[in-house]
Formats: structure tokens, C-alpha cells, sequence
């Protein structure tokens, strides 16, 4: 078995409880639990991955798909324990009509049990039908019981105690107002784990509050595994091509079963810094330029001068490049930040990122308008947008049309057609949209394939650069 943490809406402190047990549970016995994050979420997973040292599984049968969700689930919970950190409100879905890709689908497709976070400020008694509905709405979702958060007092508690009593739901765990420790934020979430130099005191106290703040004799045997995962084979693949990943503050977001996959398939990940390094690694086929926070860095990013002209002359030599979301903003001309300050980067594209207060966000199809190192004209996938960055128009008289016109996107559950979105220029495929390649993995096998035909073509290494460059 495992449990799902899940709150009545958002913003109910569900990361706060997660990462509070992941830390009680890794001090009780290190190594001992998987933890999984229900959506298209980067962040919170590294907040997983450093409290418990395994990397977090996001499970989203949107982006991925309902057999995928249990297949992954299954493969990785492979430790004593497993928690899966729900998203929203439980019944709160994609597309706002139902609860598809919600907690509660989820928590449906692995048949797991929930405890549910709930809100008691500002309430006493009808704390008891806030539960009673939730318990209720779905008969097929069963609530093993709920975390009081927020709690005033002890008079406070008493009552919510007493209103709860009727309805014979385990109270697993008690937070008290005073308890909640606040995590950074920013523009797109929390503030990323490499950027917070207080980050092991703050798990410190989040680990302190687990142990003090939880019933574990009630939670102990909901969170166990009771069935074994398929354990990965230890012998490493024959690498084929070296692929370099831009992993710094600046490109921080990556599904790790998008990396895990590339591996399988042979490539050897080699990690890099576009705000550290002078140039690309030696010997690398191919460049993975995730998403991230490149106009946080835009400055750094720019003073790298080196490392922008390595990029520029591998990618013009024709190395296959898969550029997401901060990985397309980084290619183009600049980068204008919310201060309204420009920053050189690469110049792949001639355009502007500009950042602004509009939030493009959802789920997209996408289909493909033209062949790229990852798609073929015709391809249909999901994918993610999260951004608050636009681009200007790109100059007609630099680009061709068909470089402008990647995919054509459509909402998830609309009929609402956006303009088409993506570019395509000598090998590059660079688009907003965040793709995971669990239920598509031939979007990762054709990516490697132009990785090794340009490995084979190639008599030099172009991108090479010097420090006199």
C-alpha cells in the first residue's frame, strides 16, 4: 500500500505535510520511501528528491497516460515505504468540468487510500461536514483520514476533536498555526532547492514537526508497500551518443523518467552549466536545454560569453538540440526581465523572451506541422505549457515560415485552436511545451536516432571553443 496526501483545495499545506513526513520517515530509516507528485509539477519533486534522496516520480495520466500512471507507480515503489503528494483540491481536474488528472483519479487508478488536509481556521463544528462531504462525494475514493492544519489551540482542537467524532474518521496528524515553516516563492511556485542556502535547517525543522505532529502508529501501516516494484538492472546500457543536459539554478526542470528513458536507450547524460562552464562537454552528439529559470539568470546567462558561443556554433553545425520552455528563451536574441532589463543569450532565434504578468497555463495537444530532431508532420502528444514569458515576432526576413510553425496546440477539453506555437531551425526542436516521453517514447528514440546520424557525420567538433574565442 501507499498513501496519498491531499488537501480540500489549494494552497491547504500539502507540500508542508509531505515534505514533513518524507523527512520524519528518511531520519527513522534512511532510504526507506519513494515518494511520487501527482501533475505536471517540477518543483516540489526536488524538494522530494533532496529530502529523501530518491528522485520523485510525477504521475499525470494527461500528460502520460492511466496505464502509464500504474506501470510507474508500480516499477518504483520498490522501498519500505511510498507517499504521493496530491495536487489542488482532491477532486479538482484538468479541465475544471470533471476530475480527470486529478488526486482523486489517481488515487482511483492505484486503488490507494487518502488522507485529507484540511483548513480548520476559522471553523470548529463544520469542520465535520467539510469531512463528511469530501468522504462522501465519490464512493469510490476512500479517505483513511484526515490532517487537521492550522489548529488555534488546544480549546480549538477539543472542539474539532468533538466535531469529528461522529463520523469515525482517523484525525492522522495535528498542525498547529505556529507550525507552518514557509518555503520561498516566486513568480512560478517555490523557489527552487539550489537556490536556498537555508534549505537543511528548514527540512531540519520540517523533519522535527513530522516526528511530533503525526500519529504513526495510525500512518506507519498505511504507508508501507506491500507488493514489490520491478527493480532496475544494474548493468548500465551501452552508451551510444553523449548527450549533454543543462543542469544549473538557470535549467532545473526535467522529468526524471524523461532522463531515466534517455538513459535506457543509450545515451550517457552529461551534466553541464550554461552559467558555470565555459563551453559545452567534450564529445557530446546532442544538447537537452530544459526549463527553468533563465530570466532569474539572465545576467549570469549573458556574461557567459563563451559558453552562448559554443551553443551558437554547435547548434549552427547541426548538433540535434531539444530546447523546452527556459531552453527556447535561452536560444533566442535576449531575454527582457521583469525589471525590464535586456540580456543577450544565444541568437538561434531572432526574438525577444519578454517577461510579463500574464500566466500561459494548461495542458495542450499538440500536432505536429513540420518534421523536427523529435516529431514527424503529423504526430499528435500531450504537453504542458507553464510560463509567464512571451516572445516577440520573429523577423520574416530571417526565418522562414515554416521555421515559425512547429505545432499547432489545442486546449485540453476545448475547441479553442491557439496560433501555431514552436520553431524548428537547423536541428533544433524549441517549443513552450514540456513534454514527458512515458506513455511516447518515441519522441526520445527518434531524438537519440538524430543524435547518432550527426555523431557519425561529424569530422570536428565546431562547438569547441577557446578561451580567446
Amino acid at each position: 500500500m501507499a498513501l496519498i496526501i491531499a488537501g480540500e483545495r489549494s494552497g491547504v499545506g500539502k507540500t508542508t505535510v509531505t515534505l514533513a513526513l518524507l523527512a520524519a520517515l528518511q531520519e527513522r530509516s534512511p532510504s526507506s520511501v519513494q515518494s511520487f507528485k501527482v501533475g505536471p509539477d517540477y518543483i516540489d519533486p526536488m524538494f522530494h528528491t533532496y529530502v529523501t534522496g530518491k528522485s520523485c516520480r510525477n504521475l499525470d495520466p494527461v500528460l502520460t497516460s492511466e496505464t502509464y500512471v500504474q506501470e510507474c507507480f508500480t516499477r518504483h515503489s520498490t522501498a519500505q515505504y511510498a507517499l504521493i503528494e496530491g495536487v489542488m483540491g482532491l477532486f479538482d481536474g484538468a479541465s475544471g468540468k470533471d476530475d480527470t488528472a486529478s488526486t482523486a483519479h489517481v488515487a482511483r487508478l492505484l486503488n490507494l487510500p487518502i488522507a485529507l488536509i484540511l483548513n480548520c481556521s476559522s471553523t470548529s463544528r463544520s469542520i465535520a461536514a467539510i469531512a463528511h462531504g469530501y468522504r462522501s462525494f465519490d464512493p469510490r475514493i476512500q479517505v483513511a483520514g484526515v490532517i487537521l492544519n492550522r489548529v488555534g489551540s488546544d480549546r480549538h482542537l477539543e472542539l474539532l476533536t468533538q466535531a469529528l467524532e461522529p463520523l469515525n474518521l482517523p484525525i492522522l496528524g495535528v498542525l498547529r498555526r505556529q507550525d507552518n515553516i514557509a518555503i520561498p516563492d516566486r513568480h512560478l511556485g517555490l523557489v527552487p532547492t539550489a537556490e536556498l542556502s537555508d534549505l537543511d535547517e528548514a527540512i531540519d525543522r520540517l523533519a522535527d514537526l513530522g516526528k511530533t505532529c503525526f500519529d504513526w502508529e495510525k500512518l506507519l501501516p498505511l504507508l508501507e508497500c506491500h507488493h514489490s516494484g520491478v527493480t532496475e538492472g544494474s548493468k548500465p546500457p551501452v552508451a551510444k551518443v553523449r548527450l549533454a543536459i543543462a543542469q544549473d539554478r538557470a535549467f532545473s526542470f526535467y522529468y526524471a523518467d524523461n532522463l531515466d528513458l534517455l538513459w535506457q536507450l543509450g545515451a550517457e547524460l552529461v551534466p553541464w552549466s550554461p552559467i558555470g562552464d565555459r563551453a559545452l562537454p567534450e564529445n557530446v552528439q546532442g544538447l537537452y536545454l530544459g526549463g527553468g529559470f533563465p530570466e532569474v539568470f539572465a545576467g549570469a546567462l549573458a556574461e557567459n560569453v563563451l559558453a552562448r558561443r559554443s551553443v551558437q556554433r554547435a547548434i549552427e553545425s547541426g548538433m540535434p538540440t531539444y530546447a523546452e520552455c527556459g531552453g527556447l528563451m535561452y536560444l533566442c536574441e535576449q531575454i527582457v526581465d521583469f525589471e525590464e532589463n535586456a540580456y543577450p543569450m544565444v541568437g538561434i532565434f531572432p526574438a525577444t523572451a519578454i517577461m510579463g504578468k500574464r500566466l500561459t497555463l494548461g495542458y495542450r495537444q499538440a500536432t505536429a506541422l513540420q518534421n523536427s530532431p523529435l516529431v514527424q508532420m503529423g504526430d499528435r502528444f500531450w504537453g504542458h505549457e507553464f510560463h509567464r514569458s512571451a516572445l516577440t515576432s520573429l523577423a520574416s526576413s530571417a526565418l522562414e515560415a515554416s521555421d515559425r510553425s512547429l505545432l499547432s496546440l489545442q486546449g485540453y477539453d476545448s475547441n479553442l485552436q491557439f496560433s501555431p506555437e514552436g520553431w524548428q531551425r537547423y536541428q533544433v526542436h524549441a517549443s513552450y511545451v514540456h513534454l514527458h516521453f512515458g506513455a511516447q517514447p518515441h519522441l526520445a528514440e527518434r531524438f537519440l536516432q538524430h543524435c547518432i546520424a550527426w555523431k557519425h557525420n561529424l569530422k570536428t567538433a565546431p562547438y569547441a571553443m577557446s578561451e580567446s574565442a
